[in-house]
């Protein structure tokens, strides 16, 4: 009986980190949208700016939330070998070192966001710019975390989750290049640029890598649990 409800509670904590890790990509989705559509100062009768920068806030807030409850059920739960280090410190985790690297990444770009905003007067401006501006490499980084290391990354709905979060992602780079920088034309260029080579540099890799057979081995999971990995579905 203790151990029908030890591999239960096992369960719970799995459903629980992937929901969470999905909810928290397309709520970090929705914030990368806001902040661009705040760095060019959008608005309109029925969404005065200040509504747009108070929701780019809260939902950035929520992120965090989310975030936070995907790590805390990713290390609490005993399938793989991640510690509290692992969440902050890239490379360090025993299991898909890489690929949880870059968790850790987006978790320190957001907290390095969260704190800034906190000091921001004794700062100043140009500083925590910097910062937020830095922090949009969470969002390529959570993708890289999600399809490296998830266990849903071979479900259709969960590329059609990442290729929609993706589309929306580009369509907004794209309005910020057009409606922005007026005198700068080789940071548009970059911009179209990247939005061109980002989706197809991510439609290539997740061929050839996570959607192919051994991806587990390849991406770093303990040989010990290379065994039990069907129970998990993981790739």
């Amino acid at each position: 009986m203790t151990t029908i409800l030890a591999t239960s509670g096992s369960k719970a904590l799995w459903y629980l980190t992937r929901g969470t890790g999905v909810v928290t990509l397309l709520l970090l989705t929705v914030s990368v949208v806001l902040g661009i559509v705040t760095s060019v100062r959008w608005a309109s009768p029925r969404w005065p700016r200040f509504v747009v920068e108070w929701t780019h806030r809260n939902v950035s807030l929520v992120v965090l939330v989310f975030l936070a409850i995907h790590v805390a059920t990713a290390v609490i739960d005993s399938f793989a070998p991640l510690r509290w280090v692992d969440a902050v410190v890239p490379l360090s985790s025993a299991y898909r070192p890489l690929w949880v690297g870059f968790g850790a990444v987006t978790l320190d770009l957001l907290l390095a966001v969260t704190v800034t905003s906190l000091v921001r007067v004794r700062l100043g401006f140009r500083t925590w710019r910097v910062v937020h501006w830095a922090a949009y490499a969470c969002w390529p980084s959570a993708v890289l975390h999600g399809l490296g290391t998830g266990s849903d990354t071979r479900q259709g709905w969960m590329l059609v989750v990442v290729g929609t979060a993706l589309a929306v992602v580009v369509a907004a780079i794209c309005w910020r290049a057009a409606v922005g920088w007026p005198s700068w034309l080789g940071a548009r260029l970059a911009a179209f640029a990247s939005s061109i080579a980002l989706p197809i540099a991510l439609a290539t890799w997740v061929a050839v890598g996570p959607l192919q057979p051994g991806w587990a081995r390849v991406a770093g999971t303990p040989p010990h649990l290379l065994a039990t990995r069907g129970s998990r579905g993981a790739p």
